[in-house]
């Protein structure tokens, strides 16, 4: 069977830009496929056997990359926000390569994200059925008790349905708030602030730490690095 892909999905996993980006170029007549102008994004294409060039340059194969960014709060995960917010792309403008999120972060939340030119990878790592685990930094708007902590570790009832049970490590107290770390095998919406809020108090705060075996370290905020080898290796154990 051949390995046919659409052409929108060659020139971005290419490392050229998003499909939306993509689609452009093609519309716009600058894509040719053998030597043919094709102005039809879903064009099928076997990149292996095909010459393809975007402004008579030949496309190649794109290396694929995988970074670790440490995303502030006030960030769009996202391309463009029809708003003009900021969004995540503002932070790695100097990379000169296509990447996307693996799964994303609330413009409120900030910490951990991974970006990755590798479809593949990132399916995978974001798939809820290979139960990849998550762990969060919170503080809550309220004092929580044990038992608040044990419906937590035992898992809640959200609007869509039970949550898996979660590891809950009380860090510390204040006189008006509870500190923890909270660890997820979910990818819903919002979900740990829904959590929160399903034991009647709220998140003031959210930063997320650590995808399965890879942790944020000494990144700066706003700041993004390369994964190495063996942290992509480890991601991909993870994903059971």
């Amino acid at each position: 069977m051949r390995p046919l892909k659409t052409l929108e999905r060659v020139l971005s996993k290419a490392g050229l830009g998003s499909r939306t980006e993509a689609r452009g170029w093609i519309a716009g007549g600058r894509v040719r496929v053998n030597g043919r102008t094709v102005r039809t994004p879903d064009f099928w294409v076997d990149f292996s056997r095909d010459r393809v060039t975007l402004d008579g340059k030949p496309v190649k194969p794109g290396k694929k990359l995988y970074l670790l960014l440490y995303k502030p709060a006030g960030y769009l995960t996202t391309y463009q926000d029809p708003q003009g917010r900021p969004t995540i792309y503002r932070l790695i403008e100097d990379l000169g390569a296509w990447v996307a999120p693996a799964g994303r972060l609330d413009l409120d939340t900030s910490g951990l994200l991974i970006l990755t030119s590798d479809t593949q990878f990132a399916e995978r790592l974001t798939n809820p059925l290979h139960k990849v685990p998550k762990t969060y930094l919170v503080k809550t708007s309220t004092l929580l008790g044990e038992e608040q902590l044990e419906q937590l570790r035992r898992g809640v009832t959200l609007k869509d349905g039970p949550t898996r049970p979660a590891v809950v490590n009380r860090l510390r107290d204040s006189q008006k708030y509870s500190y923890l770390e909270i660890t997820i095998t979910e990818g819903r919406n919002r979900q740990v602030r829904r959590m929160i809020e399903a034991v009647d108090s709220k998140v003031l705060k959210l930063v997320r730490t650590a995808i399965g075996p890879v942790r944020i370290g000494e990144l700066r905020i706003g700041r993004y690095r390369h994964l190495a080898a063996s942290e992509v290796e480890a991601l991909v154990a993870a994903q059971t």
